[in-house]
């Protein structure tokens, strides 16, 4: 039994005669007589009476007929999806982004994005990049864009840009020339992304930079988001770290100072898909608009 055969049966049985069905499919009469001929042989059943101005169903006629029609409803439904998301007018689009997404360009994508093409449906899950990798990896997400390093495996990673680390401090003193790792040791230390911890990918850096130099790093506080960490930073309490992106934003507290450590550090931000995996045309689209604003943001926040 085909689909084929289905679309002939189901035109026949709704106008009454073959030679409608096949104007209405576009194809003969005696190819529309065929296919139901061939369904009715396949299956040992006669599904139409024949002789009369009309086509009259049989009982099996009748029987098949609401299984044909959701068969070739379902069909059509298919082919109209997946035509709206050749045209992106239809589908989702799902991508994860880095926690601090928003200082870079979050809101003006979704914004933008949807402006552009108000029928598909965005998914934008804000995570840790551990967790954005995670679930690239395991096809809960198509694409994402994330801090690196994160682990590769059954990924493709392709590298965008670098955002600078800084330090940042309400005290001047501490801010008066670039920040070495026997500094930071000694600092009052408040670092977010606490549920991940040294497993961040800005953290492992600063955590690597500090075995080169032989000190260990104890943080004070440990608070969730970027934003915790600088209002305690701003009041006075401690030092944190903080992107470029995040200290030109308007929302950076006044009285909090940055400058760059001695050996510069740098957040590489990456788009990630699943290793093999083709994007859908909508995620597609927008992972390019996602990829094209990020860029700009980072420009407009060079020194």
């Amino acid at each position: 039994m085909t689909l084929t055969q289905l679309r002939a049966f189901l035109a026949a049985a709704t106008l009454g005669s073959f030679t409608s069905a096949a104007f209405e499919l576009g194809i003969t009469q005696p190819t529309i007589s065929e296919l139901v001929r061939k369904l009715e042989a396949e299956n040992g059943l006669q599904l139409f009476v024949r002789g009369g101005r009309r086509l009259v169903l049989t009982s099996a006629g009748h029987e098949l007929l609401p299984w044909a029609r959701r068969a070739v409803e379902g069909a059509e439904g298919a082919e109209q999806s997946l035509s709206a998301l050749r045209g992106l007018r239809g589908g989702v689009a799902s991508m994860g982004v880095l926690r601090n997404a928003s200082y870079y360009f979050l809101s003006d994508l979704a914004v933008r994005f949807h402006a552009e093409r108000p029928g598909v449906r965005t998914r934008l899950v804000g995570q840790n990049s551990v967790e954005v990798a995670d679930a690239v990896r395991s096809g809960e997400l198509e694409a994402g864009l994330v801090v690196l390093p994160v682990s590769d495996d059954g990924l493709t990673v392709k590298p965008l840009l670098r955002d600078e680390v800084l330090w940042a401090s309400s005290d001047p003193e501490r801010v008066h020339k670039p920040m070495t790792m026997q500094a930071v040791a000694k600092a009052p230390l408040i670092l977010y992304d606490a549920h991940y911890g040294w497993q961040d990918p800005t953290r492992r850096q600063l955590a690597e930079r500090a075995q080169l130099a032989g000190v260990r790093l104890e943080p004070m506080i440990e608070v969730e988001n970027v934003e915790s960490a600088l209002r305690l930073v701003a009041r006075g309490v401690g030092d944190t770290i903080t992107s470029r992106a995040v200290s030109v934003s308007d929302v950076f507290p006044e009285g909090v100072l940055t400058t760059s450590f001695a050996d510069p550090i740098y957040d590489t931000i990456a788009v990630i898909t699943r290793q093999g995996a083709a994007l859908s045309p909508a995620t597609s689209e927008l992972m390019r608009l996602a990829t094209e604003m990020v860029m700009k943001s980072a420009k407009d926040a060079a020194p």
